[in-house]
Protein backbone atom coordinates (compact mmCIF):
# COMPACT_ATOMS: atom_id res chain seq x y z
CA UNK A 1 0.00 0.00 0.00
CA UNK A 2 2.92 2.48 0.73
CA UNK A 3 3.85 2.03 -3.37
CA UNK A 4 -0.10 2.64 -4.47
CA UNK A 5 -0.10 5.89 -1.72
CA UNK A 6 2.83 7.32 -3.45
CA UNK A 7 1.70 6.83 -7.36
CA UNK A 8 -1.22 8.34 -5.97
CA UNK A 9 0.29 11.64 -4.50
CA UNK A 10 3.06 11.36 -7.69
CA UNK A 11 0.02 10.89 -10.51
CA UNK A 12 -1.10 14.32 -10.24
CA UNK A 13 1.61 16.36 -11.31
CA UNK A 14 3.74 13.66 -13.14
CA UNK A 15 2.32 10.59 -15.43
CA UNK A 16 -1.48 12.26 -15.55
CA UNK A 17 0.55 15.66 -16.88
CA UNK A 18 3.00 13.72 -19.38
CA UNK A 19 0.29 11.64 -20.71
CA UNK A 20 -1.91 14.73 -21.61
CA UNK A 21 0.65 17.09 -23.14
CA UNK A 22 2.75 16.82 -26.08
CA UNK A 23 6.09 16.91 -26.77
CA UNK A 24 6.36 20.97 -27.01
CA UNK A 25 5.16 21.06 -23.17
CA UNK A 26 8.24 19.42 -21.79
CA UNK A 27 9.45 21.63 -18.84
CA UNK A 28 12.57 23.16 -20.55
CA UNK A 29 15.30 21.71 -18.91
CA UNK A 30 13.67 17.87 -19.97
CA UNK A 31 13.09 19.09 -23.34
CA UNK A 32 16.81 20.16 -23.84
CA UNK A 33 18.10 16.63 -22.31
CA UNK A 34 15.82 14.91 -24.60
CA UNK A 35 17.45 17.26 -27.16
CA UNK A 36 20.77 16.40 -25.73
CA UNK A 37 20.06 12.82 -26.10
CA UNK A 38 19.54 13.11 -30.15
CA UNK A 39 21.73 15.44 -30.64
CA UNK A 40 24.94 13.44 -28.98
CA UNK A 41 24.21 9.57 -30.27
CA UNK A 42 27.46 8.69 -31.82
CA UNK A 43 28.99 9.25 -27.88
CA UNK A 44 25.92 6.80 -26.47
CA UNK A 45 26.91 4.36 -28.94
CA UNK A 46 31.01 5.24 -29.01
CA UNK A 47 30.38 4.34 -24.99
CA UNK A 48 28.17 1.17 -25.74
CA UNK A 49 31.41 -0.11 -27.70
CA UNK A 50 33.62 0.94 -25.16
CA UNK A 51 31.58 -0.91 -22.27
CA UNK A 52 31.32 -3.51 -24.20
CA UNK A 53 35.17 -4.47 -25.13
CA UNK A 54 36.06 -4.89 -21.51
CA UNK A 55 34.80 -8.37 -20.29
CA UNK A 56 32.71 -9.01 -17.87
CA UNK A 57 32.14 -12.85 -17.43
CA UNK A 58 29.99 -14.25 -14.48
CA UNK A 59 30.98 -12.86 -11.14
CA UNK A 60 34.29 -11.04 -12.86
CA UNK A 61 32.34 -8.07 -13.80
CA UNK A 62 34.61 -5.91 -11.81
CA UNK A 63 37.03 -4.34 -14.51
CA UNK A 64 33.52 -3.27 -16.48
CA UNK A 65 32.18 -1.78 -13.42
CA UNK A 66 35.20 0.33 -13.03
CA UNK A 67 35.30 1.55 -16.24
CA UNK A 68 31.20 2.66 -15.69
CA UNK A 69 31.92 4.42 -12.42
CA UNK A 70 34.49 6.45 -14.44
CA UNK A 71 32.26 7.30 -16.78
CA UNK A 72 30.03 8.49 -13.97
CA UNK A 73 32.52 10.97 -12.48
CA UNK A 74 33.61 12.13 -16.02
CA UNK A 75 29.81 12.99 -17.06
CA UNK A 76 29.31 15.01 -13.58
CA UNK A 77 28.77 12.52 -10.64
CA UNK A 78 32.00 12.54 -8.32
CA UNK A 79 30.16 10.29 -5.50
CA UNK A 80 29.52 7.48 -7.82
CA UNK A 81 30.49 4.30 -6.29
CA UNK A 82 30.78 0.60 -6.14
CA UNK A 83 29.62 -0.94 -3.64
CA UNK A 84 29.87 -4.37 -1.49
CA UNK A 85 27.75 -6.21 -4.24
CA UNK A 86 30.12 -4.94 -7.18
CA UNK A 87 27.08 -2.31 -8.31
CA UNK A 88 27.75 0.76 -9.48
CA UNK A 89 25.37 3.51 -8.03
CA UNK A 90 25.42 7.19 -8.29
CA UNK A 91 22.29 9.50 -7.52
CA UNK A 92 20.62 12.86 -8.75
CA UNK A 93 19.16 13.87 -5.37
CA UNK A 94 15.31 14.92 -5.64
CA UNK A 95 14.17 18.37 -4.56
CA UNK A 96 10.55 18.01 -3.59
CA UNK A 97 10.41 14.87 -1.54
CA UNK A 98 8.93 12.80 -4.81
CA UNK A 99 9.27 8.74 -5.02
CA UNK A 100 12.82 7.17 -5.52
CA UNK A 101 13.36 5.95 -9.24
CA UNK A 102 16.15 2.98 -9.46
CA UNK A 103 17.19 3.00 -13.27
CA UNK A 104 20.05 -0.03 -14.14
CA UNK A 105 21.33 -2.10 -16.28
CA UNK A 106 23.28 -5.01 -15.97
CA UNK A 107 27.18 -5.22 -16.25
CA UNK A 108 27.70 -8.93 -16.65
CA UNK A 109 27.49 -11.26 -19.58
CA UNK A 110 27.02 -15.05 -19.89
CA UNK A 111 30.46 -15.61 -22.08
CA UNK A 112 33.26 -17.50 -20.30
CA UNK A 113 36.42 -15.73 -19.11
CA UNK A 114 39.27 -15.46 -22.37
CA UNK A 115 35.93 -14.58 -24.48
CA UNK A 116 37.79 -12.46 -27.32
CA UNK A 117 34.91 -9.40 -26.21
CA UNK A 118 36.46 -7.00 -29.36
CA UNK A 119 33.81 -5.67 -31.16
CA UNK A 120 33.44 -5.53 -35.21
CA UNK A 121 31.36 -2.98 -37.23
CA UNK A 122 29.91 -3.69 -40.41
CA UNK A 123 28.37 -0.11 -41.58
CA UNK A 124 26.33 1.24 -38.71
CA UNK A 125 25.82 -2.61 -37.80
CA UNK A 126 27.85 -3.89 -34.49
CA UNK A 127 28.48 -7.00 -33.49
CA UNK A 128 30.17 -9.07 -30.23
CA UNK A 129 29.46 -10.97 -27.53
CA UNK A 130 26.76 -8.51 -25.29
CA UNK A 131 26.91 -5.70 -27.57
CA UNK A 132 22.90 -5.63 -27.03
CA UNK A 133 22.85 -7.97 -23.93
CA UNK A 134 23.57 -5.80 -21.89
CA UNK A 135 25.82 -3.21 -23.15
CA UNK A 136 23.07 -1.39 -24.75
CA UNK A 137 21.35 -1.54 -21.44
CA UNK A 138 24.67 0.08 -19.98
CA UNK A 139 24.75 2.82 -22.72
CA UNK A 140 20.89 4.01 -22.10
CA UNK A 141 21.59 4.41 -18.30
CA UNK A 142 24.76 6.10 -19.08
CA UNK A 143 23.22 8.38 -21.58
CA UNK A 144 20.07 9.38 -19.70
CA UNK A 145 22.31 9.82 -16.88
CA UNK A 146 24.33 12.88 -18.91
CA UNK A 147 21.94 14.02 -20.53
CA UNK A 148 20.26 15.18 -17.11
CA UNK A 149 23.69 16.60 -16.00
CA UNK A 150 23.88 18.50 -19.34
CA UNK A 151 20.38 19.69 -19.28
CA UNK A 152 20.95 20.50 -15.78
CA UNK A 153 17.40 18.50 -14.86
CA UNK A 154 16.06 18.45 -11.72
CA UNK A 155 14.28 15.82 -10.20
CA UNK A 156 11.26 16.08 -7.80
CA UNK A 157 12.33 12.70 -6.59
CA UNK A 158 15.25 10.60 -6.19
CA UNK A 159 16.72 9.15 -9.03
CA UNK A 160 19.47 6.11 -8.29
CA UNK A 161 21.21 5.44 -11.53
CA UNK A 162 22.79 1.98 -11.51
CA UNK A 163 25.08 -0.78 -13.50
CA UNK A 164 24.50 -4.06 -11.39
CA UNK A 165 25.76 -7.33 -11.39
CA UNK A 166 24.95 -10.81 -11.29
CA UNK A 167 21.70 -10.63 -13.87
CA UNK A 168 22.95 -14.16 -15.98
CA UNK A 169 22.82 -17.13 -15.38
CA UNK A 170 23.99 -17.99 -11.49
CA UNK A 171 24.64 -14.70 -10.88
CA UNK A 172 20.91 -15.25 -9.29
CA UNK A 173 20.37 -11.17 -9.56
CA UNK A 174 22.74 -11.08 -6.56
CA UNK A 175 22.96 -7.31 -7.98
CA UNK A 176 19.72 -5.93 -7.51
CA UNK A 177 18.59 -8.11 -4.38
CA UNK A 178 21.61 -5.78 -3.07
CA UNK A 179 20.26 -2.56 -3.83
CA UNK A 180 16.50 -3.81 -2.87
CA UNK A 181 16.84 -5.62 -0.06
CA UNK A 182 20.23 -4.03 1.79
CA UNK A 183 21.50 -0.85 -0.02
CA UNK A 184 18.12 0.75 -0.31
CA UNK A 185 15.67 -1.12 1.88
CA UNK A 186 12.27 -0.30 2.05
CA UNK A 187 13.27 3.22 0.01
CA UNK A 188 12.99 2.12 -3.58
CA UNK A 189 9.25 3.21 -5.35
CA UNK A 190 10.25 2.48 -8.89
CA UNK A 191 12.31 0.29 -10.57
CA UNK A 192 13.46 0.10 -14.31
CA UNK A 193 16.13 -2.66 -15.47
CA UNK A 194 17.55 -1.32 -19.58
CA UNK A 195 18.14 -4.49 -21.26
CA UNK A 196 18.72 -5.28 -24.59
CA UNK A 197 17.86 -3.94 -28.20
CA UNK A 198 14.64 -3.49 -28.71
CA UNK A 199 10.99 -1.29 -28.13
CA UNK A 200 9.02 -3.77 -25.73
CA UNK A 201 8.03 -3.90 -21.88
CA UNK A 202 8.79 -6.91 -19.71
CA UNK A 203 5.70 -6.47 -16.53
CA UNK A 204 5.49 -9.79 -15.68
CA UNK A 205 8.20 -12.29 -14.40
CA UNK A 206 8.85 -15.77 -15.24
CA UNK A 207 10.48 -17.36 -12.68
CA UNK A 208 13.31 -19.99 -12.64
CA UNK A 209 14.61 -23.03 -10.12
CA UNK A 210 17.94 -24.12 -11.44
CA UNK A 211 20.03 -27.13 -10.00
CA UNK A 212 23.27 -28.89 -10.13
CA UNK A 213 22.77 -32.80 -10.07
CA UNK A 214 25.34 -34.67 -9.13
CA UNK A 215 24.96 -38.62 -9.39
CA UNK A 216 27.90 -40.70 -7.27
CA UNK A 217 29.11 -44.13 -7.38
CA UNK A 218 32.62 -46.07 -6.68
CA UNK A 219 33.28 -46.47 -10.56
CA UNK A 220 35.20 -49.37 -11.73
CA UNK A 221 36.21 -51.03 -14.58
CA UNK A 222 33.72 -51.45 -17.61
CA UNK A 223 34.26 -55.11 -17.78
CA UNK A 224 36.23 -56.32 -14.62
CA UNK A 225 33.48 -54.03 -12.32
CA UNK A 226 30.30 -54.59 -14.80
CA UNK A 227 27.17 -55.01 -12.83
CA UNK A 228 27.37 -52.72 -10.41
CA UNK A 229 25.20 -49.19 -10.72
CA UNK A 230 26.32 -46.91 -13.14
CA UNK A 231 26.09 -42.81 -12.17
CA UNK A 232 26.12 -42.34 -15.89
CA UNK A 233 23.06 -44.51 -16.70
CA UNK A 234 21.26 -42.90 -13.61
CA UNK A 235 21.20 -39.48 -14.98
CA UNK A 236 20.43 -41.11 -18.24
CA UNK A 237 17.15 -41.99 -16.91
CA UNK A 238 16.34 -39.23 -15.07
CA UNK A 239 16.61 -37.01 -18.43
CA UNK A 240 14.45 -39.21 -19.84
CA UNK A 241 11.77 -39.45 -17.49
CA UNK A 242 12.28 -35.24 -17.20
CA UNK A 243 11.92 -34.99 -20.84
CA UNK A 244 8.29 -36.67 -20.27
CA UNK A 245 6.89 -34.25 -17.66
CA UNK A 246 3.42 -32.60 -18.64
CA UNK A 247 3.65 -28.84 -18.21
CA UNK A 248 0.73 -26.23 -19.45
CA UNK A 249 1.04 -24.16 -22.00
CA UNK A 250 -0.83 -21.52 -20.39
CA UNK A 251 0.54 -20.12 -18.06
CA UNK A 252 2.93 -21.26 -20.22
CA UNK A 253 5.69 -23.84 -18.05
CA UNK A 254 9.11 -25.19 -19.15
CA UNK A 255 12.26 -27.70 -18.34
CA UNK A 256 15.45 -28.21 -19.92
CA UNK A 257 18.87 -30.06 -19.07
CA UNK A 258 21.30 -27.58 -19.88
CA UNK A 259 24.42 -29.18 -19.38
CA UNK A 260 26.26 -32.84 -18.73
CA UNK A 261 28.91 -33.78 -18.20
CA UNK A 262 30.71 -37.05 -15.99
CA UNK A 263 33.12 -40.44 -16.52
CA UNK A 264 36.81 -40.41 -17.22
CA UNK A 265 37.43 -42.86 -20.00
CA UNK A 266 35.55 -45.20 -22.44
CA UNK A 267 36.54 -48.19 -20.60
CA UNK A 268 35.11 -47.32 -17.40
CA UNK A 269 31.99 -47.07 -15.28
CA UNK A 270 31.81 -43.49 -14.02
CA UNK A 271 32.38 -42.40 -10.57
CA UNK A 272 30.29 -39.70 -11.02
CA UNK A 273 28.13 -37.50 -13.47
CA UNK A 274 26.47 -34.15 -13.60
CA UNK A 275 23.45 -32.21 -14.86
CA UNK A 276 22.25 -28.88 -14.42
CA UNK A 277 18.65 -28.45 -14.76
CA UNK A 278 16.59 -25.29 -15.78
CA UNK A 279 12.58 -25.05 -14.78
CA UNK A 280 10.67 -21.42 -15.56
CA UNK A 281 7.33 -20.33 -15.40
CA UNK A 282 5.30 -17.47 -14.73
CA UNK A 283 3.21 -19.07 -12.16
CA UNK A 284 4.68 -19.84 -8.98
CA UNK A 285 2.52 -22.70 -8.67
CA UNK A 286 3.19 -24.33 -11.42
CA UNK A 287 6.80 -23.97 -11.17
CA UNK A 288 6.69 -25.79 -7.73
CA UNK A 289 4.65 -28.73 -9.54
CA UNK A 290 6.98 -28.93 -12.46
CA UNK A 291 9.97 -29.38 -9.46
CA UNK A 292 9.00 -31.94 -7.46
CA UNK A 293 7.96 -33.65 -10.44
CA UNK A 294 12.11 -32.97 -11.17
CA UNK A 295 12.92 -34.43 -8.06
CA UNK A 296 10.64 -36.95 -8.41
CA UNK A 297 12.47 -38.05 -11.38
CA UNK A 298 15.89 -37.97 -9.96
CA UNK A 299 14.84 -40.16 -6.95
CA UNK A 300 13.36 -42.44 -9.28
CA UNK A 301 16.21 -43.24 -11.95
CA UNK A 302 18.42 -43.73 -8.86
CA UNK A 303 16.11 -46.53 -7.47
CA UNK A 304 15.62 -48.18 -10.90
CA UNK A 305 19.57 -47.84 -11.69
CA UNK A 306 20.34 -50.26 -8.33
CA UNK A 307 17.46 -52.11 -8.62
CA UNK A 308 18.85 -53.19 -12.29
CA UNK A 309 22.08 -54.44 -10.47
CA UNK A 310 20.12 -56.52 -7.69
CA UNK A 311 23.37 -58.52 -6.85
CA UNK A 312 25.65 -55.29 -6.61
CA UNK A 313 26.82 -54.11 -2.95
CA UNK A 314 27.81 -50.92 -4.30
CA UNK A 315 25.86 -48.00 -3.61
CA UNK A 316 24.78 -44.97 -5.79
CA UNK A 317 23.48 -41.30 -4.89
CA UNK A 318 21.72 -38.24 -6.58
CA UNK A 319 22.62 -34.86 -4.71
CA UNK A 320 20.83 -31.88 -5.43
CA UNK A 321 22.63 -28.52 -5.39
CA UNK A 322 20.68 -24.78 -6.23
CA UNK A 323 22.48 -22.98 -8.66
CA UNK A 324 19.84 -20.22 -8.50
CA UNK A 325 16.19 -19.51 -7.58
CA UNK A 326 14.31 -16.67 -9.35
CA UNK A 327 11.41 -15.10 -7.94
CA UNK A 328 8.29 -15.31 -10.34
CA UNK A 329 5.25 -12.63 -9.38
CA UNK A 330 2.59 -11.08 -11.20
CA UNK A 331 1.82 -7.48 -11.85
CA UNK A 332 -0.58 -6.01 -13.93
CA UNK A 333 -0.65 -4.51 -17.17
CA UNK A 334 -2.93 -1.76 -16.01
CA UNK A 335 -0.42 -0.71 -13.01
CA UNK A 336 0.69 2.72 -12.98
CA UNK A 337 4.22 1.75 -13.81
CA UNK A 338 2.95 -0.35 -17.05
CA UNK A 339 0.61 2.79 -17.91
CA UNK A 340 3.64 5.38 -17.46
CA UNK A 341 5.96 3.53 -19.70
CA UNK A 342 3.03 2.80 -22.45
CA UNK A 343 2.33 6.69 -22.02
CA UNK A 344 6.17 8.16 -22.65
CA UNK A 345 6.70 5.19 -25.45
CA UNK A 346 3.66 6.89 -27.52
CA UNK A 347 4.83 10.35 -26.68
CA UNK A 348 7.99 8.97 -28.77
CA UNK A 349 5.61 7.09 -31.64
CA UNK A 350 6.93 4.03 -30.15
CA UNK A 351 4.45 0.84 -29.61
CA UNK A 352 5.77 -1.40 -27.47
CA UNK A 353 4.12 -4.72 -27.11
CA UNK A 354 4.07 -6.18 -22.84
CA UNK A 355 5.41 -9.40 -22.17
CA UNK A 356 6.77 -11.96 -19.65
CA UNK A 357 10.89 -12.94 -19.02
CA UNK A 358 13.18 -13.33 -16.65
CA UNK A 359 15.21 -9.88 -16.21
CA UNK A 360 16.47 -7.56 -12.83
CA UNK A 361 12.74 -6.97 -12.73
CA UNK A 362 11.58 -10.13 -11.25
CA UNK A 363 13.09 -9.76 -7.69
CA UNK A 364 11.45 -6.13 -7.15
CA UNK A 365 7.87 -7.64 -9.04
CA UNK A 366 8.16 -10.33 -5.80
CA UNK A 367 7.92 -8.02 -2.88
CA UNK A 368 5.03 -5.66 -4.62
CA UNK A 369 7.94 -3.13 -5.78
CA UNK A 370 6.64 -1.28 -9.06
CA UNK A 371 9.03 -3.21 -11.90
CA UNK A 372 9.32 -3.29 -15.32
CA UNK A 373 12.09 -3.88 -17.72
CA UNK A 374 12.24 -2.14 -20.95
CA UNK A 375 14.28 -2.31 -24.04
CA UNK A 376 17.17 -0.10 -24.93
CA UNK A 377 15.94 1.07 -29.02
CA UNK A 378 17.59 0.43 -31.95
CA UNK A 379 17.82 -3.61 -33.09
CA UNK A 380 19.52 -6.63 -32.54
CA UNK A 381 19.53 -10.67 -32.15
CA UNK A 382 21.81 -13.25 -31.23
CA UNK A 383 21.76 -12.59 -27.49
CA UNK A 384 24.06 -15.09 -25.73
CA UNK A 385 25.80 -16.15 -28.63
CA UNK A 386 29.44 -14.44 -29.80
CA UNK A 387 27.40 -13.42 -33.31
CA UNK A 388 25.61 -11.03 -30.81
CA UNK A 389 24.51 -7.64 -33.48
CA UNK A 390 22.82 -4.34 -32.57
CA UNK A 391 22.15 -1.50 -34.94
CA UNK A 392 20.80 1.20 -34.25
CA UNK A 393 19.56 2.51 -37.14
CA UNK A 394 17.85 6.35 -37.96
CA UNK A 395 16.10 6.42 -34.52
CA UNK A 396 18.14 4.50 -31.93
CA UNK A 397 17.99 7.47 -29.68
CA UNK A 398 14.75 6.93 -28.79
CA UNK A 399 16.08 4.38 -26.44
CA UNK A 400 17.47 6.61 -24.27
CA UNK A 401 14.74 9.13 -24.48
CA UNK A 402 12.67 6.94 -23.69
CA UNK A 403 14.28 6.31 -20.58
CA UNK A 404 14.44 9.79 -19.85
CA UNK A 405 11.11 10.31 -20.12
CA UNK A 406 9.98 7.57 -17.95
CA UNK A 407 12.35 8.31 -15.55
CA UNK A 408 10.77 11.70 -15.33
CA UNK A 409 6.86 10.74 -15.26
CA UNK A 410 7.70 8.82 -12.30
CA UNK A 411 10.22 10.92 -10.37
CA UNK A 412 8.31 14.16 -11.30
CA UNK A 413 10.34 17.02 -12.72
CA UNK A 414 11.19 19.86 -10.93
CA UNK A 415 10.28 23.62 -11.40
Amino acid sequence: MRHLALVLVALPFTLAAQQSSSANADAPSLARALESLQATNAWTLDRQVALCEVAAPPFKEAARAEMFRREMVAIGYPAARIDEAGNVVAEATGTAGGPTVLLAGHLDTVFPEGTTVKVTRDGDRLQGPGIGDNCRGLAVVLATARAVKQAGLRFAGRVIFAANVGEEGAGNLRGTRYLISTAYKGKIDYFISVDGAGGDITNRAVGSNRYNVHFEGPGGHSYGAFGMPNPIHAMGRAIAAIGDIPVPKSPKTTFAVGIVSGGTSVNSIAMSAVMDVDMRSESAEELAKVDVQVRQAIANAVTAELARWPGSTKGLTARIDTIGIRPTGSQSDAAPIVRAALATAHQLGLKPALGASSTDANYPISLGIPAITIDGGGDGNGAHSKSEWYQDGPAGFLGPQWALRLVASLAGVAP
